[in-house]
């Protein structure tokens, strides 16, 4: 069932959603809303991005790295505090609020390509 906000197929193709391995998460105490400074590579050749991410209610910084994590890499960079967020790493939101994150049940190579 639809909500009413119908796509067309191209439309969804210009979505580039990409699975990268997170390098690296830092604090990120300048941002509004609590949130890590995350690092994702996504492979040869889209490289490692950066990525603002409110995630701090579920996941500590530690689990984070070596984590495989989905996100939108076709997003202009956004300026967020004193950082140029770079891709967009997705979740959904739990009933608390909390952002639990979307991830694939096996690994698969850094920048491939939502099928």
């Amino acid at each position: 069932m639809s909500n009413g906000n119908t796509i067309s197929w191209s439309d969804f193709e210009k979505v580039d959603i990409r699975i990268g391995t997170v390098l690296r998460a830092d604090d990120f105490p300048e941002a509004r809303k609590p949130a890590y400074i995350l690092q994702v590579d996504f492979g040869p050749d889209i490289g490692i991005l950066k990525s603002s991410a409110q995630i701090t209610d579920l996941y500590t910084r530690e689990e984070l790295v070596g984590r495989q994590v989905v996100a939108v890499t076709n997003f202009p960079p956004k300026q967020i505090g004193p950082i140029m967020s770079e891709c967009l790493v997705t979740g959904f939101y739990n009933p608390d609020g909390a952002v639990v994150l979307a991830r694939p049940d096996s690994p698969v190579p850094n920048g491939s390509r939502l099928a």
